[in-house]
């Protein structure tokens, strides 16, 4: 066939498969124009999960009708007043999003230029432009996008399922909603009400962690710590949870490059590095962190879509990212989620263990009583709810509670020689109250933040006492913590000791990957690896970390070279001596069992308190739970 220049429409339709791809691609395309138009509230509407009808309705400002019939020209944009592709400083600059939706779809624009006394409406059915026409808008701009891919049936197969839709959709908007936490969003499918999101006030960071608040759920908000640097004009502000707060996959990590959500390796692996330390391999964290970068210094035009990005200066990114979380986590000190005093209450709740629905459980309580009356707002009077009581419970506890018939003395004269042979359970058997002439003044409770130490239980846990509730360590993991960063402490200062290989190991690659590594020479010579080139495609190994002892050299060294070409950076080698580091400190630690002085809790409570990270162990579990006075009240029914 002869060559030949293919018809506008289909055109249009070719480049609507590389930007639309899905309903939330064109909800996304028009959030982001609606941004860059200065809106302070969108609204979205999204019936059939965008197939039928796709609303934005938002409050910027607005077009006249000559600009109308230029926005849904091809190659026609606001957003480059200077022509450089390079210098893009809006959330979107191409042209052909308008067009490209309405090729494949039936798209109506109305908007009303801010000051202008009327409105103009613009239809463009399959590709089909009409011309303006004057309508009815109080101000801004609604577009609406009805029947998408109608024009092409091939597309429309491929979509999933309403409900998946929908779900991209706000997903798309949740993303773009916590970059803009100054401008209002709704989102609906018509009918029931769906995402409502209000301005959040305050200054930006403070606005922001507003923001995530109501996206990512009220626990990241009390348990996230601010993030704020700045190095060679990359700026990087965000907020980040703690350790102890980490989820199965990373769906909860949302990062921003001026203002754009973005899902960029380089930044992930910056993340996971900084995490490395603190969280088993298959958790991650909870964050949302925001660059600010010089436009020229990156490039947003790698991915159709701009999920992707290309940084000029790569090293300078990753390290203000990993340096960065590392010092917000150090600031944090011993500090460990809220979420696992929660939980450890959950576990606490009484439960009606082996009970049928027969045996009459009518509402489960989360206490063992009830409270008097039947609303939930009554007041505590000491008394049971039997409806909340399972059968036969009154008959199983009234052994428990009878007095006891073996003619022992009354309760009175038994407690009179508590102090006398029986000891509580919480306190070991060797333990002996000191002569109260020598003891020394013993602080008040609330003049540490892990407070005091009151008893050690079952010769492995830990329990203090604080200002506003009790403490529970856990003294082999919370002692661990303390020894693995003192190792690392020491390593860093006196350098990777060396082993030298008696015959220096070739390893074979592929030249891309043994250039890489050449290239890196000098900084994992600092870790104790020491290699050199050997050939086109060979690397030599001289010597490697005396820590990681008989270590398999081949394996070690075709890890990093993957690690070099997937994240940058060589976190195997990283992480194989933050491995026998933990596990030497392991073996160095207050194991389990070991009964513990007065005075040695409370120097262990001491260092914990000194020490970062201290609030979780070397494989992200934490290494204390702290019980508030309140929750523990009601959990004996006293609030």
């Amino acid at each position: 066939m002869p060559i030949r220049l293919l018809p506008e429409t289909l055109v249009n339709r070719i480049a609507a498969g590389e930007v639309v791809e899905r309903p939330a691609a064109a909800v996304k395309e028009l959030v982001e124009n609606a941004i860059d138009a200065g809106a302070t509230r969108i609204d979205v509407v999204a019936r059939d999960g965008g197939k039928s009808l796709i609303a934005v309705t938002d409050d910027g400002c607005g077009m006249t009708a000559d600009e109308l019939s230029l926005a849904v020209e091809r190659h026609a944009t606001s957003k480059l007043p200077g022509d450089d592709l390079l210098d893009i400083r809006s959330l979107g600059f191409r042209g052909e999003a308008l067009p490209s939706i309405g090729a494949v779809s039936c798209l109506t624009i109305t908007s009303r230029a801010r000051g202008a006394d009327s409105a103009w409406s613009l239809t463009v059915d399959a590709g089909a432009k009409g011309a303006p026409q004057p309508a009815a808008l109080a101000h801004g701009t609604r577009i609406e996008v009805r029947d998408l891919f109608a024009a092409v049936p091939a597309r429309l197969k491929f979509l999933k399922a309403p409900r998946t839709e929908y779900d991209h959709i706000a997903d798309c908007l949740e993303r773009l909603a916590m970059a803009h936490p100054g401008v209002a969003f709704t989102l609906s499918d018509g009918g029931r009400g769906g995402l409502r999101l209000s301005a959040a006030q305050g200054e930006l960071l403070d606005a922001r962690l507003t923001r995530l608040g109501a996206l990512m759920g009220r626990d990241f908000q009390e348990n996230a710590v601010p993030v704020r640097a700045e190095r060679e004009g990359v700026a990087l502000a965000g907020w980040i949870g703690l350790p102890t707060l980490h989820r199965p996959t990373a769906k909860h990590q949302h990062l921003f490059v001026n203002g754009r959500p973005v899902r960029d390796k380089l930044m992930v692996g910056a993340v996971r590095a900084a995490y490395a330390d603190f969280l088993p391999r298959d958790r991650h964290p909870m964050l949302a962190l925001f660059l600010e970068i010089d436009p020229q210094e990156v490039d947003v035009n790698v991915h159709p879509a701009k999920a992707e990005v290309r940084f000029r200066d790569q090293g300078l990114v990753r390290g203000l990212i990993v340096g960065s979380l590392k010092h917000a986590l150090a600031e944090a000190g011993h500090r460990a989620s809220t979420t696992v005093g929660l939980a450890t209450l959950g576990a606490l709740r009484p439960e009606s263990a082996g009970m049928s629905p027969d045996d009459g459980v009518v509402t489960p309580s989360p206490l063992p009583y009830g409270r008097a009356g039947s609303g939930a707002g009554s007041s505590w009077s000491g008394s049971y709810t039997p409806a909340a009581v399972p059968r036969g419970l009154a008959e199983r506890s009234a052994a428990f509670q009878a007095p006891l018939q073996t003619g022992l003395p009354p309760l009175q004269g038994r407690l009179s020689g508590f102090g006398n042979g029986f000891a509580p359970a919480a306190r070991p058997p060797e333990y002996r109250q000191p002569d109260q002439s020598a003891q020394r003044p013993e602080p008040p409770p609330d003049s540490h933040p892990l407070g005091a130490a009151r008893a050690q239980v079952h010769t492995t846990y830990i329990v203090a006492q604080t200002r506003e509730g009790i403490v529970i360590v856990d003294q082999h993991a919370a002692h661990e913590r303390l020894v693995y960063e003192r190792m690392k402490t020491a390593l860093l200062e006196g350098g990777v000791k060396r082993q030298a290989l008696l015959i220096p190991e070739l390893i074979e690659l592929d030249e891309p990957s043994a250039n890489r590594l050449l290239a890196r020479s000098a900084e994992l010579a600092e870790l104790g690896l020491v290699i050199e080139g050997f050939g086109n495609g060979c690397v030599m190994v001289r010597e490697v970390p005396a820590l990681l002892g008989q270590s398999d050299v081949k394996n070690l060294i075709r890890d990093l070279a993957e690690e070099l070409s997937e994240l940058g950076d060589a976190l195997s080698l990283k992480e194989r001596l933050e491995e026998v580091c933990a596990t030497m400190a392991c073996h160095g630690s207050v194991r389990a069992g070991r009964s513990l002085s007065v005075d040695e809790m409370n120097a262990l409570l001491r260092q914990m308190e000194a020490t970062p990270h201290s609030g979780q162990c070397n494989h992200g579990r934490p290494t204390y739970v702290e019980l508030k006075l309140a929750d523990i009240e009601r959990l004996f029914g006293r609030r």
